[in-house]
């Protein structure tokens, strides 16, 4: 039987060499962090890395069915990372200002605050006369996705056509926003700071091997455990209970990140295909329970810079 780990390494080759430039430095590195998958996927259930990321051997169990608030994922505009083209995933910008929204990230936020409305009034996920239905925004700690949601907020308070639909769809927005390390970025190990095609080291071998932690990325499945603890957080949380219909959470993250969660939030059998599904800057998503509720899957490419 073929070893699915040697598969995913034949198809990133193919991958990177039909994409990039794929030296015999890039070459050393894919062994050595495929060397390292194999020995880091046999480890215990579930342990921490000194960077706080988690190695787990298995995916979690499905969410809920279902959940008592109705979340929508947003994906932050763009930053200076983007423009850029490099990985920020390092957890020291959890506290930091580093890759910003530039102007134009800015600018997407805002519009994000349409694109919300628009997405709860097509989902009917909307209030009444009678019961208004709160709006809660979480954000990761990174500053982009904080900009993000701020500035998404921003324009819910303060656009007219906005401030119209908000009252038409007899909804609460509520002003302070919550920041939660549960959904910050996916951090990628050693290729954090790299040039953004490295990425295609990663996202192949996640298709056949959702616990590998090559160049010490954390895992799809590492991914995927700590938002089921988040979202199970927040749906159990006491500020969301008083209320019989529940609330509508708003999570600003990450591509990866979002990703993942509306790939395995839909029951998917393979999360790791998540990158088929990518979000754009300041796209508006609700998290669905259903494979068919899926966007239609894309070719596997790597990003370009500014997005």
């Amino acid at each position: 039987m073929t070893n699915p780990l040697w598969t995913a390494a034949a198809t990133m080759l193919l991958y990177s060499r039909s994409t990039i430039a794929f030296t015999a430095t890039g070459r050393r590195s894919l062994a050595l962090g495929l060397r390292a998958t194999r020995l880091q996927t046999d480890a215990a259930p579930t342990t921490v890395t000194k960077d706080g990321t988690l190695i787990v051997n298995s995916m979690p169990p499905p969410l809920p069915n279902p959940l008592h608030n109705e979340f929508y994922l947003l994906r932050h505009g763009q930053s200076e990372g983007n423009v850029e083209g490099v990985i920020s995933s390092a957890r020291s910008l959890a506290t930091s200002e580093k890759h910003s929204l530039t102007p134009l990230g800015y600018e997407q936020g805002r519009e994000s605050a349409r694109k919300l409305l628009e997405c709860i009034e097509r989902e009917g996920d909307g209030g009444t006369a009678e019961a208004k239905r709160r709006v809660f925004f979480y954000s990761s700690p990174f500053a982009r996705a904080r900009q993000t949601a701020q500035s998404c907020m921003d324009a819910l308070m303060d656009d007219g056509a906005n401030k119209e639909k908000v009252d038409k769809l007899n909804l609460d927005v509520q002003t302070d926003l919550i920041l939660e390390d549960g959904i910050m970025e996916r951090f990628f190990g050693r290729l954090d700071a790299e040039a953004i095609h490295t990425y295609g080291y990663v996202w192949p071998v996640d298709m056949f091997l959702t616990t590998h932690t090559a160049f010490d990325v954390e895992s799809v499945a590492a991914v995927s455990t700590r938002i089921r603890e988040t979202i199970m957080r927040i749906d159990e949380h006491e500020r969301h209970a008083d209320v019989e219909e529940g609330d509508i959470v708003v999570m600003a993250s990450h591509a990866d990140v979002l990703q993942i969660t509306q790939v395995y939030a839909a029951g998917a059998e393979n999360v790791g295909t998540f990158s088929q599904y990518r979000f754009t800057n300041g796209e508006v998503r609700k998290m669905k329970r259903t494979i068919d509720s899926l966007p239609e899957a894309q070719p596997l490419k790597p990003p370009e810079k500014g997005t």
